[in-house]
């Protein structure tokens, strides 16, 4: 019988066993001379019962694998099956969907965009055309204001006008015991000082003498109420006031020297030669004289007594 020793367990051929170190310790005589003495066995596994349990296992291993193998089949059959097929055709037709969604989304929003360029546009068109309306309304209001003012005017003047008729020539008004003739006409073109005083001469008088409060008062009111803030010629009128013979002494044409003088502030200054004087539409009476050269074109105020009533 072969026998070897490895960390005091003793192992045979047939059997395995494993004995106390003190035992070995002991004379062998010992150990044969007492049969009787049993041995302590501390794992005792017979060959046949080792192998059918690793039989067991053994097969117990292949069947799991067996069936995990046609389980991972099975699995992987029915991925491709959900692949290949129907999830394949769902994802498909949801994707689909979602396309037409978005697609119809950005239509919507191109549309939203031109309504919204097209409602800007016409919105712009409308602050314009208020903004035109604004200009034309502010327009009208001063030619309606235009208009009353003139009626005005007309109305205070129809009365001179009648007596005018019969104290004046045609044309002319009776104001203060005397006849007037304004060149408001657009028609008749504006002249200088020296020419508008031979119209006045042509037709029997001269440059007007304003030389009362009174009179000037209601020139100046006249005067004003027919201006037109629309018109780009003349306004303003020469009188009969000079300083030619003598530069700064103002002289009416009557030959008398003028006491009491309705300048605009500042006037006035003699600049490049200013010998004779006009009076301007003012809202302010007392502020509407001006010095100006006799050369200068403008409109003209004539004066001459009236004609007998007889």
């Amino acid at each position: 019988m072969e026998e070897r020793e490895n960390s005091g367990v003793t192992f045979d051929g047939s059997y395995k066993r494993m004995i106390y170190q003190d035992d070995f310790s002991e004379d062998d005589q010992t150990l044969s001379s007492y049969p009787e003495k049993q041995q302590v066995s501390m794992l005792m596994v017979r060959p046949e019962s080792s192998l059918n349990h690793h039989q067991r296992l053994t097969a117990g291993l292949a069947v799991l694998a067996v069936v995990l193998l046609a389980v991972d089949v099975g699995l992987g059959v029915y991925y491709n099956k959900l692949t290949d097929g129907q999830m394949v055709t769902d994802i498909s037709s949801e994707v689909a969907k979602l396309q037409a969604s978005y697609d119809t989304i950005i239509q919507s929003r191109d549309e939203a965009k031109k309504q919204l360029a097209k409602e800007i546009s016409e919105q712009q068109m409308t602050k314009w055309e208020i903004a035109h309306q604004s200009t034309r309304t502010e327009y009208y209001e001063k030619m309606d204001d235009q208009i009353h003012i003139d009626i005005s005017a007309l109305r205070s003047h129809i009365p001179m006008l009648k007596e005018g008729c019969r104290h004046c020539l045609p044309g002319w008004t009776f104001m203060n015991s005397v006849c007037y003739y304004f060149a408001f006409s657009e028609d008749i073109l504006p002249r200088s000082w020296d020419d508008a005083r031979e119209f006045c001469k042509i037709q029997g008088g001269d440059l007007a003498v304003i030389n009362s409060r009174e009179n000037h008062l209601a020139i100046t009111r006249l005067i004003s109420g027919y201006k037109d803030p629309q018109s780009t010629g003349s306004t303003d009128f020469w009188i009969g006031l000079t300083d030619t013979e003598q530069e700064g002494t103002w002289k009416w044409l009557d030959g008398t020297r003028l006491t009491e003088g309705y300048w605009i502030d500042g006037e006035p200054n003699n600049q490049g030669n200013e010998d004779c004087v006009a009076t301007f539409p003012k809202s302010n009476p007392f502020q509407a004289w001006n010095d100006a050269p006799c050369s200068y074109h403008l409109k003209w105020i004539c004066q001459r007594p009236p004609r007998s009533t007889n």
